[in-house]
């Protein structure tokens, strides 16, 4: 677990004693994390603006609430992703729930056999432009039951310790071993079926 911040410690201080000057640095420092993580969860640019601004709103107004148990960017993605989930759910987008158990039929080998650095993200190819690879990406991810997209997410492209995926998703360190492996193979499995011509980078 990374340990927190002091600078961002010290900040969350003087915003709770008085200085929104703090908090403004608080949110230039993290906007455009902020901006890239509610991007997995819709494209449209107005609606991207509205839930960062949510999520800092919120932030601000529950930061005498916060424990310091985790980083502020631990809690703040807890608060964005919340906020995305349920702006999806206001606008009748509601997220593809999971309808099967994550930990159902795991063992503690296949669980510790998930943890390798190697990442089911689509590798570069010289056919497609980056940009054609995001937007496969994307589609991919919308495809993923929200239970396994958001840990996909939070590991894959926020670059998270597994603790702090536990904080962020309030479950077990082993719980999101579990949902990584289910969420990397049905990742995989998806993006095959909808692009054959990934297979090559698989054995």
């Amino acid at each position: 677990m990374q340990a927190v911040p002091k600078e961002d410690l010290n900040l969350v201080a003087e915003t709770l004693a008085g200085n929104q000057l703090s908090f403004q640095l608080l949110v230039e420092r993290y906007q455009s994390r902020m901006f890239a993580l509610v991007r997995h969860y819709t494209r449209n640019p107005v609606e991207i603006e509205d839930i960062v601004q949510d999520t800092f709103l919120k932030a601000f107004t529950r930061l005498p609430g916060f424990q310091q148990q985790s980083s502020f960017y631990t809690w703040l993605c807890r608060i964005a992703i919340n906020t995305s989930l349920d702006f999806q759910k206001r606008c009748g987008r509601s997220p593809i729930k999971g309808s099967e158990d994550p930990e159902s039929g795991l063992t503690a080998e296949s669980i510790h056999d998930a943890r390798p650095s190697s990442s089911p993200m689509p590798a570069p190819d010289a056919r497609l432009e980056q940009s054609e690879i995001a937007k496969i990406t994307h589609r991919v991810l919308q495809e993923l039951p929200e239970i396994f997209r958001t840990v996909l997410v939070l590991r894959e492209f926020e670059d998270m310790a597994y603790q702090d995926i536990a904080d962020v998703l309030g479950i077990s360190i082993g719980t999101v071993e579990s949902r990584l492996f289910r969420a990397r193979a049905k990742f995989k499995d998806k993006l095959l079926a909808l692009h054959p011509e990934f297979g090559d980078g698989w054995s």
